[in-house]
């Protein structure tokens, strides 16, 4: 290959290189990631663009009014002269400026920020949301990958079992119907390893959709692993609950939103106020029987008496009712929503510390203790196959309460914004 051929193939390999988006992350990783490509979430930024025109908008005085005229125009032949007095001919401009009373403008000012406040406050919770959205997808990819290991050391132990029947039945030692049951066993397996490995590909396929990716791309997966040491203290649940109050921002969303309301039913008592419009004109009168200047000087005020906003302040009055209303609500939606979370984080906890005590090390001997003695000759095969299941559904079992832990932790922590405190 000639030189220009060698550096051409290196210039390919490196820009190549950065194209290949990457498909392996951690649950931090998949989090920012969804955070910076979810498509829903990319949509509702654009909220905070639109509140930011509003205030904009709120904060514009009004425009003063130009115009201009011209009358008494000889435009019909009558003919303007000393004799019949007529005209003269007037041409005036006039500049009208409207002056808003009651701080209008303040207060719509006011209504467009607290209206930033609560667009601001709901993208923080459907980051939130996404956060445990992901998560919870991530552990669910954990889960279904510890439990395919699981499927496929079960499957490998009965292909070993299978093995050794096949040679001891060369040797009379067992009768066929033994080596029968065993790959029977060995087939059973084999198919909870393809329902595993679709397991694995569905949980991948759904977090690969939060994170924005495109169907071009690699399937996304998670790098970490689904074993997490129980937190050993967390906080009273009243102390749960007060920072839940304090740190949720759909909390703070309502709370935003009722004080808009606020300055809304404000702004609309403000708009039931006359403004006043101060006008100035020059005047120039320009006929036979002589030419002049002339200035005037005008004030309009409309007379409030049949529209005096009376609609638009009922209506910002209910809004504010319904506000008030919405947040007591939510903060005992919140406070009922921290206490499951509480519990289940508590129970979960518990279950996979019981089960870390208690069955592991029982059913991982059982097991190798039964396959020892059957190599030896001394027991069953159904024996073995007990032993097996015994240790299949203890594993099971276990790898199940560690993802309800791990999904009872993000559930907690993000429902509160309280991290539990994890022993080292």
């Amino acid at each position: 290959m000639s030189v220009r051929g060698c550096v051409c193939a290196a210039l390919l390999v490196c820009f190549a290189r950065p194209a290949q988006a990457q498909s392996v992350f951690t649950i931090d990783e998949a989090v920012r990631q969804a955070i910076d490509r979810n498509m829903t979430l990319l949509a509702e930024r654009w909220n905070l663009t639109i509140a930011d025109a509003a205030i904009v908008t709120a904060r514009l005085r009004p425009n003063p009014v130009l115009s201009g005229g011209a009358n008494s125009l000889d435009w019909l032949g009558t003919g303007f002269d000393e004799i019949n007095g007529a005209g003269p001919p007037e041409y005036s401009v006039r500049v009208d400026v409207p002056f808003e009373r009651g701080q209008k403008r303040e207060l719509r000012t006011a209504v467009a920020s607290n209206a930033k406040q609560v667009a601001e406050a709901q993208l923080a919770d459907s980051v939130r949301r996404l956060q445990l959205d992901v998560t919870l997808a991530a552990v669910d990819v954990l889960e279904a990958r510890a439990k395919l290991r699981l499927a496929r050391d079960n499957q490998d132990a009965l292909q070993k079992l299978v093995a050794l029947n096949e040679r001891r039945l060369t040797s009379g030692a067992v009768p066929p119907l033994e080596v029968t049951r065993s790959r029977v066993a060995m087939l059973q397996y084999r198919s909870s390893v393809t329902a595993a490995d679709l397991s694995l590909t569905q949980a991948r396929l759904k977090i690969h959709a939060l994170l924005g990716r495109q169907p071009s791309e690699p399937l996304a997966d998670i790098s970490d692993e689904l074993g997490l040491a129980p937190a050993v203290t967390t906080p009273a649940l009243d102390a749960v609950q007060a920072a839940a109050l304090t740190n949720r921002p759909d909390v703070r969303a309502l709370r935003s939103d009722e004080a808009r309301s606020q300055y809304d039913l404000r702004l609309q008592l403000a708009q039931g106020r006359v403004d006043y419009t101060v006008g100035a004109e020059y005047r120039r009168q320009q006929g036979v029987n002589g030419k002049g200047n002339l200035a005037g000087l005008f004030v309009s005020v409309p007379l409030p008496i049949f529209n005096r906003n009376q609609g638009e302040i009922a209506r910002a009055n209910a809004e504010h009712e319904k506000a008030t209303r919405s947040v007591t609500a939510l903060e005992t939606n919140v406070s009922s929503e921290v206490a499951s979370a509480y519990a289940e984080f508590q129970s979960a906890r518990g279950l996979l510390a019981d089960i870390e005590a208690e069955l592991l090390k029982p059913a991982a001997d059982a097991r190798a203790g039964t396959a020892y003695v059957y190599q030896a000759g001394a027991t069953s095969l159904v024996d073995v196959l007990d032993a097996q299941r015994a240790f299949n559904d203890t594993m099971d079992a276990y790898y199940t309460a560690q993802a309800a832990y791990r999904r009872a932790e993000a559930r907690l922590r993000l429902t509160t914004g309280v991290n539990p405190e994890r022993r080292p």
